[in-house]
Parts: structure tokens; sequence; C-alpha cells
């Protein structure tokens, strides 16, 4: 009998699903790490979020882990190579939260091209200015998307109606061309681009890759939006990027000072570097809350708990 062991807060459809096809749930949503340790070792199935980081160590206590759950996306805080080593299935539900990301990297954008924010804030304030809160029009430009997953194609998908030029391109997919988008090189990413937006997952290729050289290979001045995971880029590089022009703007629900369980900014506070971010009229921040909506939070559930059943109902 399988028995599985939830340790943090998910939609209580995932329970349900998995208890209603045969298996034994237990719920531990605040569990500290050392008692999770403690307990796992009779436990078949683990289901986590962000809190955990499931190394080669918490694996090897796990002597009758049949598979780890993530509910979200990214998969950066469980060792996956190693726990596949232990014929450990791992699993996560981007197609949970991909409508979530792709809609708040659309709003983010809008508000920041259109200064929305600002001109609240000037409002607000008792400030009309007409002519310094003048936006610029996304239709006519290119947008490159890099990577193109399921948040990547959900954005794409979203921009169809804005009669703009939606590329994208992705190292490890090929022939994905669609009626939403034109598969390109990195090279013609990095010609035609003026708004980037970053759907790859955080791996060891992929930590701090949006540097000043690659800032820099982008033929235009660029906006960039990123929805992914704030170690991708390196925040001193952006600003020194955003204060040249170089980078127009950027819209960030992701920053490289978060704690691993994305929960604050764990170190950072005093940098120089994301002062300026939080102080500049060209940024908009979101606290790492793209993926997260009412909605998502029922389907994430719902994706992971049909992914446990049908590999091992």
């Amino acid at each position: 009998m399988f028995k599985i062991l939830i340790a943090e807060p998910t939609h209580e459809i995932l329970q349900k699903k998995l208890e209603n096809a045969g298996f034994v749930c237990d719920y531990v949503p605040d569990i500290e790490y050392q008692d999770l340790l403690n307990l796992i070792k009779p436990y078949t199935g683990l289901v986590i979020r962000s809190k955990f980081k499931i190394d080669a160590e918490f694996i090897d206590k796990s002597e009758s882990l049949k598979f780890i759950a993530r509910a979200g996306a990214g998969m950066e805080n469980i060792n996956t190579v190693y726990a596949e080593t232990k014929n450990i299935k791992c699993f996560n539900s981007p197609e949970g939260n991909k409508d979530s990301v792709a809609e708040h990297a659309l709003g983010m954008l809008l508000s920041l091209v259109h200064k929305l924010n600002s001109a609240d804030k000037e409002i607000r304030k008792g400030i009309w200015n007409r002519q310094t809160n003048i936006g610029t029009e996304i239709q006519g430009k290119t947008i490159g998307i890099l990577g193109y997953g399921n948040m990547g194609s959900a954005f794409a998908q979203r921009l169809s109606g804005f009669n703009v030029k939606i590329i994208a391109y992705d190292k490890y997919k090929t022939k994905y061309s669609n009626e939403y988008v034109s598969e390109v090189s990195e090279h013609e990413l990095f010609e035609q681009t003026d708004i980037l937006s970053i759907h790859v997952p955080l791996t060891h290729e992929t930590q701090f890759m949006i540097n000043d050289r690659y800032l820099n290979a982008f033929k235009k001045e660029i906006v960039i939006i990123n929805t992914a995971r704030g170690k991708i880029i390196k925040t001193d590089d952006l600003v020194k990027n955003l204060k040249t022009n170089k980078v127009n703007a950027a819209a960030l629900d992701v920053l490289e000072y978060e704690k691993s369980s994305f929960t604050d900014i764990f170190k950072g506070k005093d940098s120089p570097a994301l002062n300026y971010l939080i102080n500049s009229e060209k940024v908009i921040l979101t606290p790492h809350v793209a993926g997260s909506s009412k909605e998502s939070y029922k389907k994430i559930a719902e994706v992971l708990a049909d992914k446990i059943i049908k590999e091992f109902a």
C-alpha cells in the first residue's frame, strides 16, 4: 500500500484524489525539516513545495520512497539526478500554474510600458502630469521568449491578439513553431528582440546566465520580464544596463536575493543594486507570485494527483 506524506500546504483536492485512488495520505503542512527527516522512512511518496531541500542525505534516509512530487514548477530544491539513481520518480506540475504566470507576465509588461504604476503613485500624491506618463505600445514590437515550455508557450498564446511578432529560443527543443510563435536561433533572438521574457528553469547552466555579456549581445535596447527564478539574472549587471539604457525597463517577479523557500528576501537588503530596483520608475517588482492564483493553487494539486495516480495507482 502506498503511503504518502504531504509535507507542505496544498489544495485539499490533492489528498482527496489520492485517497479516492486508494493511497493513504498524511497531511502535515507545518512540519519542520528535522521532524520530516525522522518521519519519512516508512513513506513511499513525498509531496512538497519550496520549503524543504531534498538532497542526497535526505534521500538516503528515505528508504521506502518511490516518488517525490513538487506542487509547482521548478525542481531546483530536489536532487533529481540522485533520486533517479535510487529509482525514485520525481514529479512537478507546471501545467497547473502556466496560465497564472502568463497572465502575470502580460500584466507586468503592460503596466510597465504604459507607466500605470508610476502614474497611479503620482496621482495619489496629488500630481497630475500627463506628459511624463505617456506610454509605449507593444504593437509592432518583437517579443523574444527564452525557454519554450509550459510557461513560455502560455505567454505566447496570451500575446497573440496584440499584433506583435513572437519568437522563441529554446536550447533543448526544436520544431515548435505554430500559429503563436516562430522558433529562432539564439543569434536571431539577440538580433530581433525588443522585449525579452524569461521562462527557463534554474539550473547550473542558467544560474546568472543573464549577465552583462548576455545583455549586450542584444542588438537593440530591450525590456526584460522575469517570472522564472531570480538567480537567472545577475542583478548587479542588470542594474548596470538599466543605468545605460541598454535595458530600458524591467518587470521582475523574482529576485536573486530570495530565500530558497521564496518566503522573503534573505540577503541583499542593503545591496545598492536592490536599492536601485526598488527606487527606479523603470522597474516593476512583485513578490514571486506570478504562478500563484486562486485557480492555480487547485490546478497544481489536480495535475500532481493525476500524475501520481497514472504512474502508481
